[in-house]
């Protein structure tokens, strides 16, 4: 089979097995990482060839992009400290602490290790999120495994970059440091040089499809740039998404929110999924051409990463826990998160695109690369069937399932937004103005008291019974040829928004988890 046709097959495969994921309720990430097991021990599985050079832009800068988005500098900065030593002290202690194991155990040079420490480092946010979409926990807790991922990203690319710089110049020189020296703060100008530009020139393209397409067009964009420049282009994209998103989140129309939501959703979600089953197809490739020998020996260290890995993430999350609550205690404050969150923090440690993408990336001559890339693929698979599985199961045992009171956590929200939209209609006596105070008026009442929720229920049940009808009284146009075919797409849209503006939440979204 060709290219296209491969990828054809491989995505069908893949929809197979994510459907099995929902009815199972397994997180998605889990089942692909199973897919890519599977695909790697078929025999006769096709390979589809990735320019490493391709593979971190076509993979990470729009997942580092969509994550930064969703991230906002206000939130980082509250939760400054924990990120912090996530990103600095969890990804950087986990990085050496596999150096320092593939360096007298595998034989790697010492970059050379640093680099598969760089590769595996990172947690990946999906499959621990894939979960807790479903549950609630401890909102602290959750802010921060789901923002922790981004600064682990960033700096994991940054020590796989350095250290393949020193493995490629053969030793740590004025030029590689000068390189190095440079390349951080200049990525961090760039991305906020470059959100400056795009801010401006969003406004020409708003709401149409070829603003869609910029957000694209731009975020590849600038990775090449910052790539010809000799910057960092992870913090370039960081430091542009975090800007961007500061800048014009409140400003943006509501279309194009909901229509870049969409779209940037798909677009990270098929390449995930392309990711597991490309690296499928290498490992595949790798394990056909290893002697057993050294298949064995690949598999005891890649065994021995994964314990280092997890053991790692523990010591970090515990550890600072602890040192925190005696901080908090000395000084007669509560302690900010209990003993059990830590262990949950700890088990949230899967990897996932980061990974597999950083070892996409290594060049074709790197040292002993087939060893370095079936690691990282163990590693990965390891994590998410092993901990993405139990997660559930995890958080119910440790106590932290708040769902009920999450649920009443967002009704009060949403009875104050009710409310705030009742207020700004005081004094509007028109007969318009009635009808959407009593909207708001039910919304409001039903997000206070719980009794109340019948009367939102009966309107949601009212409603969609009306929107049905009217959206057969428009296939009945249609039918003998009263609409043509743009007034019948423009008024069946018009109608689907009325729909999804009654639906609840759940029924409005479209995920794998």
């Amino acid at each position: 089979m060709n290219f296209f046709e491969s990828l054809l097959v491989l995505l069908l495969v893949a929809i197979v097995l994510l459907q099995i994921s929902r009815r199972l309720s397994v997180p998605y990430p889990s089942m692909l990482a199973l897919a890519g097991a599977a695909v790697a021990l078929v025999p006769g599985t096709p390979y589809i060839s990735l320019d490493p050079e391709t593979a971190l832009a076509l993979f990470i800068a729009p997942a580092l992009l969509d994550a930064a988005f969703d991230f906002p500098i206000g939130i980082a900065r509250r939760f400054w400290l924990p990120l912090l030593v996530f990103a600095i002290g969890g990804v950087c202690v986990t990085a050496v602490a596999v150096a320092f194991v593939g360096w007298t155990v595998a034989g790697l040079p010492i970059a050379a290790a640093l680099v598969l420490g760089a590769i595996v480092a990172p947690p990946d946010a999906a499959a621990a999120t894939a979960v807790l979409s479903s549950m609630s926990i401890p909102r602290t807790t959750d802010t921060v495994l789901r923002g922790e991922s981004l600064f682990n990203d960033a700096a994991a690319l940054l020590i796989f970059d350095a250290a393949l710089s020193v493995q490629s110049a053969g030793s740590l020189d004025a030029g590689v440091a000068l390189h190095l020296s440079v390349a951080v703060p200049g990525g961090l100008l760039l991305g906020i040089l470059a959100a400056w530009v795009v801010r401006h020139l969003t406004r020409f393209v708003a709401g149409t499809l070829g603003g869609i397409l910029l957000q694209f067009v731009q975020t590849f964009l600038l990775w090449i740039l910052a790539e010809r420049l000799g910057l960092s282009a992870v913090l370039a994209i960081v430091a542009f998404a975090m800007t961007l998103a500061r800048s014009s989140e409140a400003r943006s129309s509501a279309r194009m929110r909901v229509q870049s939501y969409a779209v940037w959703t798909a677009v990270v979600f098929v390449l995930n999924v392309m990711a597991f089953l490309l690296m499928g197809m290498q490992v595949r490739d790798i394990v056909g051409g290893m002697p057993a020998d050294h298949l064995w020996d690949a598999a005891q260290f890649s065994l021995l990463t994964i314990m280092i890995v997890i053991a790692v993430r523990f010591a970090v999350c515990v550890g600072y826990n602890r040192l925190t609550a005696w901080h908090e205690r000395s000084r007669g404050r509560p302690e900010p998160a209990t003993t059990t969150q830590a262990l949950l923090a700890g088990w949230c440690g899967m990897r996932g695109l980061v990974t597999l993408a950083t070892a996409f990336a290594l060049p074709m001559d790197f040292p002993q690369r087939d060893v370095v890339v079936l690691t990282a693929f163990s590693v990965v698979l390891a994590t998410l069937v092993v901990q993405g599985l139990t997660l559930t199961p995890i958080i119910r045992w440790l106590g932290l399932d708040r769902r009920a009171e999450g649920h009443g956590e967002l009704a009060v929200i949403r009875g104050k937004i009710a409310l705030a939209g009742l207020s700004r209609l005081d004094g509007a006596t028109e007969t318009e103005a009635e009808l959407l105070r009593s909207k708001f008026r039910i919304e409001q009442q039903a997000a206070s008291r719980i009794e109340d929720a019948n009367s939102l229920e009966t309107y949601r049940r009212l409603a969609l019974k009306a929107i049905a009808a009217q959206r057969e009284e428009l296939e009945k146009l249609r039918s003998v040829h009263k609409v043509n075919v743009d007034e019948y797409n423009l008024l069946l849209e018009e109608i689907d928004w009325r729909e999804l503006s009654v639906l609840p939440e759940d029924a409005r979204r479209i995920e794998e988890s």
